[in-house]
């Protein structure tokens, strides 16, 4: 898998997420600029976020709609609407995160950690996706509990919205996690070998 990453990313192939891998690319000095060094670092996370996708050669729709929810959180981020939109903070961590679960999960399974969504029962990979979201929700609120304390203290941390954003943390990765059998299929990776078809 890691020797398949850099030519995967490098195929010749334009993909609709190339153009919002573009304008995240822009949106990192934009934001800088604009919204000083907390954006900075939001922007240049969403990038990381945007280009992982490729990376992987998942498929179309599932790579647009990680690069356009991973950019439209960052700049949600900056434009606080995290605070100022009613729950558009819950629809974000529900979405964003189900789907990035979702990309954890096929991590694990090119790395056979874990088997791959169509060799695994579909409630198993739910289950699995589940706790992948609520892992990444944990790891975020702890960036978000050191950001406030250590780095802007308008960075908006309390116990309710914690317990909130983990709920929806935990629904996003179940949904995606009963998806993953369609969102993994179809991918494009540049030099992975055949996997071997099991005999019944």
């Amino acid at each position: 898998m890691i020797g398949a990453l850099g030519p995967t990313f490098l195929r010749r192939r334009f993909l609709p997420a190339d153009v919002v891998r573009a304008l995240t690319l822009v949106s990192v000095p934009v934001a800088t600029i604009g919204w000083g060094g907390t954006s900075f670092a939001v922007m240049a996370l969403a990038l990381l976020g945007v280009v992982v996708p490729r990376m992987l050669g998942l498929r179309p729709a599932f790579d647009l709609g990680v690069c356009v929810l991973v950019l439209l959180a960052g700049w949600s981020s900056a434009l606080e609407w995290y605070t100022s939109v009613f729950l558009w903070d819950k629809f974000v961590h529900v979405v964003l995160t189900g789907l990035l679960a979702a990309l954890l999960a096929v991590v694990a399974a090119d790395l056979r950690l874990v088997p791959h969504a169509p060799d695994a029962g579909r409630i198993a990979v739910a289950l699995l996706v589940f706790c992948a979201g609520l892992a990444i929700g944990s790891v975020w609120e702890m960036g978000e509990w050191l950001g406030h304390n250590f780095v802007d203290s308008s960075i908006y941390v309390g116990y309710d919205d914690t317990i909130g954003d983990l709920a929806a943390d935990g629904a996003g990765g179940l949904l995606a996690g009963f998806a993953l059998p369609w969102l993994a299929a179809r991918r494009e990776v540049v030099g992975r070998p055949a996997r071997r078809e099991r005999r019944g």
